[in-house]
């Protein structure tokens, strides 16, 4: 994990990665490239998601995330790949709505860092 966090929220993100799944760039990329994505949400602040975004990603930040997700995503079967900067925020927004009952929700691992280090298509 990134030396850069503090301690405790460290701890929280681990705890949470212990619970929930997570992809990789390479897997969700292939998925796009076949015609086959998940639905994919950005839980970074607006500012980040305005800056830039994978392609076809839908902004419900963290923040905002357990109120109005499910007017947004009613179907708690529907495939969701959330994505934030590195990876941490992600996960503890998947592991917040697998407590609300979501049944496929991974992680990004690595966050937009590692989808912008694979050289993977953006838009802003």
């Amino acid at each position: 994990m990134d030396k850069h966090h503090a301690p405790g929220f460290l701890r929280v993100v681990d705890a949470a990665k212990a619970q929930i799944s997570e992809s990789t760039v390479e897997a969700l990329r292939a998925r796009q490239v076949a015609g086959t994505p998940p639905r994919v949400l950005d839980v970074r602040e607006e500012s980040e998601f305005a800056r830039d975004r994978i392609v076809g990603a839908e902004h419900l930040g963290k923040g905002i995330l357990e109120r109005d997700v499910e007017a947004r995503v009613p179907d708690l079967a529907t495939e969701l790949v959330l994505y934030c900067g590195g990876g941490f925020r992600s996960a503890l927004a998947a592991e917040s709505l697998q407590r609300m009952g979501y049944t496929r929700v991974s992680s990004l691992a690595g966050g937009i860092r590692a989808w912008r280090e694979a050289g993977y298509p953006l838009e802003a």
